[in-house]
């Protein structure tokens, strides 16, 4: 018998027995679940007590549009929402600018403005409702609209909870939607962090991610070594800024994929748990445990759905989210099973709930923690993955860290590599994928997939105007002077660009403020 190879490239044996684990330290290498090195999961009773945080990403259209899809997942028993911005938003731009023509509303849902926040959120009740937003670049304007619709809706700071992406990293590295250089990018997550220790406490202000690497063609090793050393450079800009690391290292998020290679998925995430628990112990000095925890949330993997008989792809989906669920994920996305075609219809996603629902509920996996502990298997397969892992990471540290590796192009080199070897084998049929070249069909059934509105540039256009007409434009060049000024200085951006914003100063007016200071990043291999 011969081994096979994992998706990070290390051998899977046919058999593993004793002799896997000779020499191994259960205590050292796993501790109880909830304690160091958090192998085993983040909290003591893990599942047994509660089930994860169950999310569906959905935005689209107008927010009006979203604002329906939101409560009627509600309905169907989502406990967390989880926002898409159309990419004009992701971008720092206002829907009647000319770059926005033909993207507004198209990836995700536009917001412009106080106004559109207000309708997006209308009716939900936002003490009791867990939201992620998917914006990075931008992140720090989306939060402080959210807050000031919650202000308005008479919810105190304390008690508004979720997550914001604010991981401009790995958009240099993977996926693009960036606005400012580096550094002020850096200055503006560390005043993210600083601004939340005091006004929205409970609000987890970074969800580090490796999901988009993993989109781009990363492998699992790579994933994690990429993302955890995102990680390291966060948590060193911040406290560079002054804050000490237990202040604000509990608030800290990742964001991971769940491939359906399921036995090395959950070996993935125990392996990240123990290096970042060892990282921020050992090398930061952190002394609250919850300073230790890496605690994620997962979605499963878009890449890997197929345009091809795609009802397949509720079976690939159910593998994908079982895997993070034994993983000992937080909270979870499930993609709905026509998202290789276009935006999910509502159909769709209430499926895609609905296999989360069944994991929880109908399954015997929530019942103990950490399932696999002491499998020959799983434990080998952690133990190399945290290996392989590690000599990424160390291949970062020596070209100076994560910022320094992403001007040199370490991380997009090396993802490109591996995106193209899966291509390859794919199309050399070594790597199998059902319906597209094994068990394809002569002939695909027709499908109808969700369209959007081709009028919301329109819609929001006319929005925006009347907007501009009924406020004060003094009063929002003033907030905006405030903001350039800020941004000239040393002094925390978020509280001045609150009141702009508060002043109806538009999602791209502010954005423009600061690129007016900060200057745009122009990638090396642009020029």
């Amino acid at each position: 018998m011969t081994s096979a190879l994992n998706e990070s490239g290390l051998p899977i044996e046919p058999v593993y027995g004793p002799e896997a684990l000779e020499g191994w330290d259960p205590q050292a290498r796993l501790g109880r679940p909830g304690a160091y090195p958090f192998t085993r999961g983040v909290y003591p009773s893990m599942y047994t007590g509660r089930p994860w945080t169950m999310r569906q990403y959905a935005g689209f259209g107008t927010a009006a549009e979203s604002n329906a899809r939101y409560k009627q997942l509600i309905a169907n028993g989502s406990t967390g929402l989880s926002v898409a911005f159309d990419l004009p938003t992701q971008m720092g731009y206002d829907s009647d600018e000319p770059i926005a023509q033909g993207e507004v509303g198209k990836v995700g849902v536009a917001i412009d403005s106080i106004e559109d926040m207000r309708t997006l959120f209308g009716g939900i009740p936002l003490e009791r409702v867990s939201t992620s937003m998917t914006i990075n670049a931008p992140a720090s304007i989306l939060l402080l609209l959210y807050q000031l619709v919650g202000e308005e809706q008479g919810v105190k700071p304390g008690q508004l909870t979720g997550t914001i992406q604010n991981d401009i990293l790995k958009e240099y590295i993977a996926r693009g939607t960036y606005i400012f250089p580096p550094a002020p990018s850096l200055r503006l997550v560390a005043d993210v962090f600083a601004y939340c220790k005091h006004e929205i406490p409970k609000w987890n202000t970074i969800s580090i991610s490796g999901y988009h690497m993993a989109e781009a063609g990363a492998s699992p090793a790579q994933e994690v070594a990429f993302t955890l050393a995102d990680g390291i450079a966060y948590v060193r800009a911040a406290v560079a800024s002054g804050l000490d690391v237990d202040e604000f290292a509990p608030r800290l998020s990742f964001f991971f994929v769940a491939r359906t290679t399921l036995l090395e998925e959950v070996a993935k995430f125990r392996a990240a748990r123990r290096i970042w628990a060892r990282v921020m112990r050992e090398e930061f000095g952190a002394k609250d445990p919850k300073s230790q925890m890496l605690r994620f949330h997962t979605q499963t993997a878009g890449v890997q759905l197929t345009a091809q008989q795609p009802e397949v792809n509720l079976v690939r989906v159910a593998l994908q989210g079982l895997g993070a669920v034994l993983g000992g994920t937080q909270s979870l996305h499930t993609n709905s099973f026509d998202e290789a075609i276009a935006l999910p219809t509502e159909k769709a996603a209430r499926l895609a709930l609905r296999t989360q629902q069944v994991i929880a509920y109908e399954t015997d996996v929530t019942k103990t923690v950490d399932p696999f502990a002491g499998s020959y298997v799983v434990e080998s397969m952690t133990d190399a993955l945290e290996a392989e892992i590690g000599t990424l990471m160390q291949r970062v540290e020596d070209l100076g860290g994560a910022v320094a590796a992403i001007e040199h192009g370490f991380q997009k080199s090396e993802i490109e590599r591996s995106a193209y070897q899966i291509t390859q084998e794919i199309d050399g049929g070594e790597r199998v994928v059902v319906g597209v070249n094994r068990f394809a069909l002569d002939e695909e059934e027709p499908y109808e997939p969700l369209r959007v509105d081709p009028t919301i540039g329109e819609q929001q256009t006319e929005r925006l105007a009347k907007l501009r007409a009924a406020r004060s434009a003094g009063e929002v060049t003033r907030a905006l002077d405030e903001v350039k000024r800020a941004a000239e200085g040393s002094e925390n951006v978020l509280y001045p660009m609150k009141e702009a914003l508060r002043a109806c100063a538009t999602v791209g007016e502010v954005s423009h403020a600061l690129r007016a200071v900060w200057g745009t990043y122009v990638p090396r291999d642009a020029f």
